[in-house]
């Protein structure tokens, strides 16, 4: 199995979308940016780097689009795919890439050269390309219950917990989040506490977000999770197992989007992207003006695949 990544790259162009379409000339194809993982690469890291190495630019991800399957002499080659927004950079020819052109979507369609790639840029198009995004984090692995004798709120994380902690210090920042959120938990904390160091940014705490404060009126917990998302700029919520698949479940009813299971390892990431309402929005508006849950991708680990 070759696993690869790749993006839709895109850019406001004077309130237009613009997709960046690559030409490779070993091949003499029309492609979107996308290369295979290097050994013990992520997925989302991936994305970044080869949008870079491509292209030129950087960028920030956004939602994740799909994974596409295809046959590469006698292997298999699966290839995700996510929305990446252009932030900084310039296209210069490369010894993979010799020319870049930014198009509107139905124009980069009509040039790509693969089928499975114009799939790809239509998952694009059916959706806004700036949604509102939150990363809703499990906290990392925590000593054993058993074996702590303190109070629960003050249970630490575990050697492999905070290994997982440094590993979403480095993952988490590819979506560029602004805010950090935690449930009031030291493992919960403790878990998104070095990308709010990275961040220069103080914790908020959401008792709402926590176990025994969300089960009492699950509803008010949904609530603050919209609130949250509609804030300005991107948010970390570091949450807990008994929360987040709750939590998970009703955006997506909200939403119309089915999920056939709803995972929640420690150390895990929802990616949920939302759509934005309309002018300024408070809680007593209308739900059919608050956010939708428009997307959900789920990360089991921040820690490269082996």
């Amino acid at each position: 199995m070759i696993k690869a990544a790749g993006a839709v790259l895109w850019r406001d162009a004077d309130g237009d979308v613009e997709v960046a379409v690559v030409h490779r000339q070993r091949y003499d194809d029309w492609s979107l940016p996308k290369g295979k993982l290097d050994r013990g690469e992520t997925i989302p890291a991936c994305v970044a780097r080869e949008v870079l190495e491509e292209t030129g630019y950087s960028c920030v991800l956004g939602r994740f689009l799909q994974q596409t399957s295809y046959k590469v002499k006698n292997d298999t080659k699966t290839v995700d795919y996510y929305a990446a927004e252009a932030v900084s950079g310039d296209f210069a020819a490369n010894d993979e890439v010799d020319e870049l052109r930014w198009l509107p979507v139905a124009e980069a369609s009509s040039l790509l050269t693969y089928e499975h790639d114009r799939v790809v840029l239509a998952e694009f198009d059916r959706l806004p390309a700036d949604l509102l995004l939150v990363l809703l984090v499990r906290h990392a692995k925590a000593g054993k219950r058993s074996e702590w004798d303190g109070d629960d709120d003050l249970r630490p994380l575990s050697g492999a917990g905070w290994k997982q902690a440094s590993a979403l210090r480095t993952l988490l920042p590819l979506w560029s989040p602004a805010r950090v959120h935690t449930a009031p938990r030291v493992r919960c904390a403790d878990t998104v506490l070095g990308v709010a160091e990275d961040l220069a940014v103080v914790m908020v705490e959401e008792p709402r977000l926590s176990e025994e404060g969300y089960w009492p009126d699950p509803e008010a917990g949904l609530v603050r999770l919209l609130e949250v998302a509609a804030q300005e700029g991107r948010a970390v919520v570091s949450s807990q197992g008994g929360v987040i698949p709750s939590v998970v479940q009703a955006l997506a009813e909200l939403g119309g989007l089915r999920l056939s299971e709803i995972p929640c390892k420690k150390g895990s990431t929802w990616v949920l992207a939302f759509t934005r309402p309309f002018g300024t929005w408070s809680t007593s508006d209308s739900p059919s003006r608050w956010p939708t849950l428009v997307s959900a991708h789920y990360l089991a680990s921040p820690l490269p695949r082996p």
